[in-house]
């Protein structure tokens, strides 16, 4: 007989999984349905916060210029040359339109690719997709008003 981690109830050797609890006796041994979807899930949100662990540099812009260009930065993400032209001189817009500007070079990129037959009706809806997640991290982040890169293309740089 062993003991069950869990509850500390008396397990016949035998058996997998605890009576009383249904935990897994031996760690080697599978997990319950509803222990393996909570592994998945947690496996999934550590890789997105990897994923997602990008350089924010909110520290850098005045408080001002972030509250007064929220909207600015935001549209940076759906038509980035208003507030390349609005809000010219704005740090915090310029930051975000630079990231906007990247997203609409892969969008084309994207649209230019699901010409080429098979590879590029593969790679035109998942460039797609990525640039829509992208674009919405970047809205999220510039309601939010914070600076911070945008995984994969935050790190290039076009407006200075």
């Amino acid at each position: 007989m062993t003991t069950c981690s869990n509850c500390n109830a008396q397990v016949q050797e035998e058996l997998a999984f605890c009576p009383q609890c249904g935990t897994a006796v031996n760690a080697s041994e599978a997990a319950t349905p509803a222990q393996s979807e909570a592994n998945a899930s947690a496996d999934l949100s550590q890789k997105l916060s990897v994923l997602n662990n990008t350089a924010d540099t909110t520290e850098e812009y005045d408080v001002q210029d972030i509250e007064k260009n929220k909207i600015m930065a935001v549209l940076a993400y759906i038509i980035f040359l208003i507030p390349l032209i609005a809000a010219k001189d704005s740090p915090f817009a310029r930051f975000h339109t630079n990231q906007g500007l990247i997203i609409f070079i892969a969008a084309l990129i994207s649209s230019v690719a699901a010409i080429i037959p098979i590879i590029g009706w593969i790679l035109a809806p998942i460039i797609g997709v990525a640039v829509t997640v992208l674009a919405v991290i970047g809205i999220i982040n510039a309601l939010g008003g914070k600076a911070k890169e945008l995984p994969i293309v935050g790190k290039f740089k076009i407006l200075k």
